[in-house]
Formats: C-alpha cells, structure tokens, sequence
C-alpha cells in the first residue's frame, strides 16, 4: 500500500533556514520581488537566494512570475500565505513587546501591516472590533460573516467587491476570520477584507514601506478611521499591549 499521508516534512525543510523564512515573510507583503532584491533583503549573495528559490518553488511555497527578461517571485497562492500566517502564531513574539511604543504614522508592522492582501497588526483587529459593533460583521464562532449594514459600508467606502455581492447579496460575499499572529485575534480576510486594503491603497489611506510589510496611516486614512471607524488616534498611536515574557 502507497504512502497517503501529506510530506509535510518537504515544507518543513523549506522553511528550517532564517534566509528562506525571512524571503516569505518579505513575500507576506504580498509584493513580488526579483532574485537580487530578496538576495539583499535576506542578506544573501544572489546565487545564494536562486538555491532558496527554487528550494521554495519545489516545496510549493513560492512562484515565479515573468515579464520581458524579468523574473518576478511571489507567494504560490492565498492558501500558502494563510499557512504562513497560521505558522507564524506557534512563533516567540516576546521581542514584540520588549520593543518601543511605535506608530502606524511611522510604519510600525505591530501595528499595520499587509497580510499578503488584507490588513493585519493591532489596527486592523480594531477596525474588525468596530465593525462588529456597527453590524457589519457578526461573528460565528470563531468565523466572520458580513452583517446588514455591510452594503452600506462598502458603498460608503468605495469598495469594489464580486458582482454577486453587491447590495442585497452582500452576505453571499466572502469574509474570514484571520487570526492576527502578534495579537492572537482575528483580523478580516477574505474578498471583503482584500477590498479594504486595495481601497486603501489606491484611495491614499495607507502606503507601503520601501521593504517589509509594515504600512504607513496617511492623514486620509486617519480620517476615514474616526469618521467611518470610529477609531480614534489613540487606536493607531498606543503602546503594544502588556504580555508576561515567557521563561524562555
């Protein structure tokens, strides 16, 4: 009889090397990234960085996209970033709360951040707190669902969502749960949550860093956090949240 089960030890070789996590965690942004630019930003010769690739490629974890002469690697698929983001829970995060009080104005990754293509950090749990206050989501266990007031919301906001989700159909709208792994509570994900920040982004509410995941609150963005949100600044600008380090 053959061997059904999964070879997860192929993932785990994949990723039992800080030069390759550290490749994923910058593909986390949800950008695509060349040979040399991911070399430099794991701190790794080039040729280095293609044995990487393409030890990430045969585990399944990573893409490669081409235009012109240019070779241009991302995330292999949303499913391969929710693992990322599921494994990175089970990670230390003590040095997240050893670190100075920081600002999404500045681009603090604690606070916001890209999870590949929705929003994740403290911010974004808050954002998904309110709406559940405002009836744009309803929580179903430990899932989300879109509430009554979503169409209004995403009319509001401007959001381009599927065509069967619009107004009455709303709930038919893919929305989930993604536990946030440096404040272990849910964030949005899903079409709906990938609606939120592509808005974002092309509205001028938040931009990117130059690298990393980290995103920086634009005056837009902090006007549209108090006046549809309700969040006020202390939301984006606190301290982390107290955690006891562990022993270890």
């Amino acid at each position: 009889m053959g061997n059904f089960e999964p070879r997860m030890d192929q993932i785990g070789a994949a990723l039992a090397d800080s030069s390759r996590a550290r490749m994923l965690c910058e593909l986390m942004s949800g950008r695509a990234y060349t040979n040399k630019e991911l070399a430099s930003l794991a701190g790794v010769e080039p040729q280095t960085a293609t044995a990487h690739l393409q030890k990430l490629a045969a585990a399944g974890l990573v893409a490669v996209q081409r235009s012109g002469r240019c070779a241009y690697h991302c995330l292999a698929s949303d499913q391969v970033a929710e693992a990322l983001e599921t494994l990175a829970q089970l990670s230390p995060s003590d040095h997240l709360y050893r670190a100075p009080a920081g600002s999404a104005r500045t681009g603090d990754a604690r606070i916001l951040r890209s999870c590949y293509n929705h929003l994740a950090g403290r911010l974004a749990v808050r954002m998904a707190d309110a709406l559940i206050q405002q009836g744009v989501l309803v929580t179903r266990g430990t899932s989300f669902a879109l509430g009554p007031a979503a169409a209004g919301l995403a009319d509001r906001l401007g959001l381009v969502l599927p065509a069967a989700g619009r107004g009455s159909q709303a709930s038919v709208v893919s929305v989930k749960a993604c536990l946030d792994w440096s404040e272990r509570r849910p964030h949005m994900a899903g079409a709906f949550g990938r609606a939120i920040m592509t808005r974002g982004l092309e509205a001028g509410w938040f931009s990117r860093c130059d690298t990393g995941r980290a995103l920086r609150l634009e005056d837009k963005g902090a006007q549209v956090l108090e006046q549809v949100f309700t969040l006020p600044p202390t939301a984006w600008d606190d301290a982390p949240s107290k955690r006891v380090p562990s022993a270890a």
